[in-house]
């Protein structure tokens, strides 16, 4: 009894795929061990993408999320088209420590032609005084990607960490409850025109004084 209850409940989860993306060494695993574990282990050297399943509780509401960790060889290294196919959500990752890695996310972008909601992180917010790319910059570049923008520190700040993940995810189930409800409406609508059509069909069939 017990055991089915518990199976219930698993699928009734909510379960949100996100793909974090960006150039080499700007901090992706680091930000998504963050999220998962609490902790910060500063050096990977890990040679292929991973992916992660982490349970959490959303505003009160249990998640299941799937974390892709994409892994760039070179700033050439582009990811695919399958990548946001994949994805509920993106994380589009750079360095501000870094101007190519700001570069990379721009081409990233074109790469993807996402249709899913993002948000643009740029990392390393602790290390101000190695600074390349002002905070204005990814501000201005946010808006030109339509998505919202966060500027955090994965080595310092967790909370911060887990609330960029949370309006992520907060921002994909919006997006789902919008899709849905726009394919009932085209639904609804369809079939509301069919009662229209069939009534006037039928009103005109009417014996005539």
């Amino acid at each position: 009894m017990t055991s089915r209850g518990i199976r219930r409940k698993k699928s009734s989860l909510s379960e949100v795929k996100v793909a974090v993306v960006g150039a080499p060494s700007v901090g992706k695993s680091a930000l998504t061990v963050r999220f998962l574990t609490k902790r910060y282990i500063g050096e990977y050297d890990h040679q292929q993408e991973s992916k992660y399943k982490h349970e959490a509780l959303l505003d009160g509401e249990p998640i299941l999320f799937e974390i892709l960790d994409t892994c760039p060889k070179t700033l050439d290294e582009l990811p695919g088209s399958e990548v946001a196919q994949w994805a509920d959500g993106l994380f589009l990752v750079y360095s501000i420590t870094d101007r190519g890695s700001f570069n990379y996310i721009r081409r990233a972008k074109q790469n993807l032609h996402p249709e899913v909601p993002i948000t643009l992180v740029g990392n390393k917010a602790d290390m101000v005084h190695l600074r390349q790319v002002s905070q204005e910059e990814g501000e201005i570049l946010a808006k030109d990607f339509e998505c919202s923008f966060a500027e955090i520190a994965a080595a310092e700040q967790v909370n911060q960490v887990g609330e960029v993940f949370f309006d992520l995810c907060r921002e994909v189930l919006t997006h789902r409850r919008r899709a849905k409800h726009s394919l009932l409406d085209r639904m609804l609508g369809s079939k509301t025109a069919y009662r229209v059509y069939s009534r006037g069909k039928s009103d005109s069939a009417l014996p005539k004084d």
